[in-house]
């Protein structure tokens, strides 16, 4: 038995629940002063304030000093491609002279040139490379996040991914949700064939993936040259009659259906949404889909943010991810992405908390156990080198996190 004791918590700041919270909810953050946290065995016992410890503290095993800073639950990052072959560096001056993100994959780069490199590289290669992705994102303060395979795009290599991401989620200090999407493009050898990759899918891929237990989410890029609205369709439907819960790629680049089909199909979440339209608004409102925004995607492909502050407004739950991948966003900066989402997105500090904890905990099933600091669920948590979250949303381009807690330990 590990006792714990976290005290002389200045502020601990978390939402409360195991659900997702839209509307007026996204903004209501608890606040304790003086606080002090107790866990045993990685899991919280007893949450004090007001200068209080907690009961049976004084056997502790270990205690941290929070130094009066602020402390609140680790961060989940909802959405990466973290597992994938090579970099994708040689495509900035492509897109400095012009070339779009369509472009350059019309043109068989893109997402086509990374499957080409996640192809060579070897599993142990594969989780090598990304477990000092989990390094690194652990250091900003995420303690869960998901992944998504789709850099394969055949059967071989999907698995060989979801594989990666598994002996991560066993051996890694953080929690990975994997995600299986392998219909992210179309392969060179599906090329013009799109109906007969998405059949290929459901009657090969998803029931061996479901079967050995590789996958909770299936993913799809619902979007303009890659898959339209009746293959995002098909495919989302035979995934959810195995038993899959659905994610969908929509309205990135054009709103062709992809965030009304969200809704329509009950997808936990819809990613990206820089173009949703209205129609596709009010679908995810009634489906009770969540919004997995991308905003340093928008920085740095130099598009339009999501219209997140709508999307509260509606009573849309809305979360913030990195989307770390090696083409239109090549950082895991989670800290980063705190800083649009209050600054493009109009997203108040507490929202803000909210959007990077217990929404997309909630996205990637994870709810019950991560993104709150609450008594039952793991003590996973950050001691910030700022007061309050006002400071965390106020600074950018430093890594603000003084300490890293995983599981009661620090990382």
């Amino acid at each position: 038995m590990k006792r714990v004791l976290i005290k002389n918590i200045g502020i601990l700041q978390t939402p409360v629940g195991s659900y997702s919270h839209g509307g007026s909810l996204q903004g209501e953050n608890l606040k304790l002063r003086d606080a002090a946290i107790f866990a045993v065995d990685g899991i919280i016992e007893e949450i004090t304030s007001e200068g209080k410890l907690p009961l049976g503290s004084e056997k502790a095993d270990e205690v941290i000093d929070a130094g009066g800073a602020l402390v609140t639950p680790g961060l989940v990052d909802g959405h990466t491609h973290m597992v994938f072959g090579g970099y994708r560096q040689h495509e900035i001056p492509m897109k400095i002279k012009g070339a779009t993100y369509l472009d350059i994959l019309r043109a068989g780069g893109g997402i086509l040139d990374t499957v080409r490199k996640t192809r060579e590289a070897s599993e142990e290669d594969l989780v090598s490379k990304t477990e000092g992705f989990l390094d690194e994102m652990m250091s900003w303060g995420v303690t869960t996040c998901e992944a998504k395979s789709g850099y394969g795009l055949d059967f071989d290599n999907e698995i060989k991914l979801l594989k990666v991401i598994k002996t991560l989620n066993e051996k890694h200090a953080m929690d990975v949700a994997a995600t299986f999407m392998g219909p992210h493009a179309v392969p060179d050898e599906y090329k013009g064939r799109g109906d007969a990759f998405i059949e290929m899918i459901c009657e090969k891929m998803l029931p061996y993936i479901k079967d050995n237990n590789l996958a909770e989410f299936a993913d799809i890029f619902t979007e303009d040259s890659v898959f339209d609205y009746d293959q995002s369709k098909r495919y989302l439907e035979c995934a959810k009659e195995l038993g899959f819960k659905l994610k969908i790629h929509a309205d990135e680049i054009k709103a062709i259906g992809g965030s009304k089909l969200a809704g329509e199909m009950g997808a936990v979440s819809a990613e990206h949404l820089i173009s949703i339209n209205e129609e596709g608004l009010k679908s995810m409102a009634k489906g009770g889909t969540t919004a997995m925004c991308l905003p340093a995607t928008s920085f740095y492909l130099g598009v339009d943010f999501a219209p997140a502050r709508k999307m509260v407004e509606m009573g849309i739950p809305v979360a913030a991810a990195s989307d770390f991948n090696p083409g239109s966003c090549p950082s895991m900066n989670l800290q980063f992405v705190m800083n649009l989402a209050c600054i493009k997105y109009r997203l108040l500090p507490e929202e803000v908390l909210t959007a990077v904890t217990v929404n997309p905990a909630c996205a990637i099933g994870m709810g019950e156990k991560v993104g709150t600091l609450e008594v039952g669920k793991q003590a996973d948590m950050v001691i910030w080198n700022a007061p309050d979250m006002e400071m965390l949303c106020y600074r950018f381009g430093s890594n603000m996190a003084k300490a890293v807690i995983k599981k009661g330990k620090i990382v």
